[in-house]
């Protein structure tokens, strides 16, 4: 049974939230907290699966609250549930909180709120992981590009057309601003899926406010502790999966939802090199000895691979379904029981495409499997395409030759 611990300093509100959930009683234990010390007294004698704060409290706001459990609670789904007038002010919970919600919030919103952001934990077997994932505040970016988009919005008249184009060449920015849109706080009916309609409703002015005054994008400087492990390559095979992916819509009437999903399919490698770098040495170094692709090893010596961390890492985000579950199985869409061309074979096909065409993404030669599932491929009467889709992503790679990512 879930552990759900909801803080806020109104009784009157925290009063309406034990009516309106009083359905989930059977499926959750609810604890109800008028503070921030309080919560964490709370969390002190017992834990909690998800916390979901208020953002305006006095003494301790929300964001200050958050970024404690952050630190002792990193495994802890984090939420804020606030309102419009408190919209400024929450910018400072955006690299601690996971998900945020606006008040009123009806039962239904934060019921699927919560068991969305729960929904993936099945997949994180190991606790060690569960936690490193929990305590990130910001995913590694690529020095350059964060001086290059910090360049931008910083001058007399910035250009969105220039911020998408420096955003789409890197993955962790591109993933944090997809986060901020798909929140609660700009209030939009539907799940926002390419960066320029996102840069486009979050506007300038918040990303300026994200970069140099959150450090949401915190820059991420390879040491030399990774062999074999290149960001310029991670970000040169994502974006050739993502061209690949627009094409394969394009061919084949898919949700535009699978660009981003290939854009963001190995984002998981990214919290491990941050987070647990000694380790993702030592799985490339078995990766490469025994000749095995390196998600299978990340499984025999974690008991996950990246591509299930990316995936809990962006359901925690609230990134729409389709996009997580493709992320989750592209390595293995059989797990999905898919029945046709969709997200999770697209997906699937494009990265094993991207690594075929020359741009492999970690562990070159051993990191991506670079053989299709046969299988699979006539299960779904889609083998025959392959020659066809081939050659459009060695053109795509063949474009991209000499740029650097």
């Amino acid at each position: 049974m879930k552990r759900v611990l909801f803080v806020d300093d109104e009784p009157r509100i925290l009063e309406g939230l034990q009516r309106m959930l009083r359905p989930q009683r059977n499926l959750w234990e609810m604890d109800f907290a008028s503070s921030g010390q309080d919560a964490l007294s709370m969390m002190e004698a017992g834990s909690y699966d998800v916390v979901v704060t208020d953002m305006r409290m006095p003494r301790m706001d929300g964001a200050r609250l958050l970024d404690i459990v952050r630190e002792k609670y990193p495994g802890t789904l984090r939420i804020v549930l606030s309102g419009y007038t408190e919209l400024e002010s929450s910018y400072r919970a955006v690299p601690v909180a996971h998900q945020f919600l606006l008040k009123p919030c009806d039962a239904e919103k934060l019921c699927s709120a919560i068991e969305r952001g729960t929904c993936l934990t099945d997949l994180l077997k190991n606790k060690a992981l569960a936690g490193l994932i929990g305590s990130l505040r910001a995913l590694p970016s690529a020095p350059g590009t964060y001086l290059e988009l910090q360049k931008e919005l910083e001058s007399p008249e910035p250009s969105i057309v220039r911020i998408v184009t420096v955003i789409e060449k890197d993955v962790a920015i591109a993933a944090k601003v997809l986060q901020l849109v798909n929140s609660a706080f700009f209030g939009i009916p539907r799940d926002v899926t390419d960066i320029q309609t996102a840069v486009t409703l979050i506007g300038s002015n918040i990303l300026h406010h994200l970069v140099l005054s959150v450090e949401a994008f915190r820059a991420f400087r390879p040491d030399g502790r990774i062999p074999g492990f290149s960001l310029d390559e991670f970000d040169a095979h994502s974006q050739l999966a993502a061209r690949i992916a627009a094409g394969l819509s394009e061919r084949e009437g898919l949700s535009k939802g699978i660009v981003v999903a290939a854009f963001l399919h190995d984002i998981g490698q990214l919290v491990v090199a941050e987070r647990a770098p000694v380790q993702m040495a030592r799985a490339l170094d078995i990766a490469n000895r025994e000749h095995l692709p390196f998600h299978q090893v990340e499984e025999r010596l974690f008991g996950i691979s990246h591509a299930e961390v990316g995936a809990y890492l962006l359901a925690l985000w609230g990134l729409p379904y389709p996009v997580i579950e493709a992320i989750a199985h592209h390595h293995q869409p059989r797990r999905a029981r898919p029945v046709n061309l969709d997200l999770v074979t697209g997906v699937y096909i494009a990265n094993i495409l991207a690594s075929q065409a020359g741009r492999p993404s970690v562990g070159a030669g051993v990191g991506e499997v670079s053989e299709f599932d046969s299988e699979l491929l006539d299960s779904l009467h889609i083998a025959g395409r392959i020659p066809g889709w081939r050659e459009m992503a060695e053109i795509l790679a063949s474009q991209m030759q000499g740029v650097k990512p």
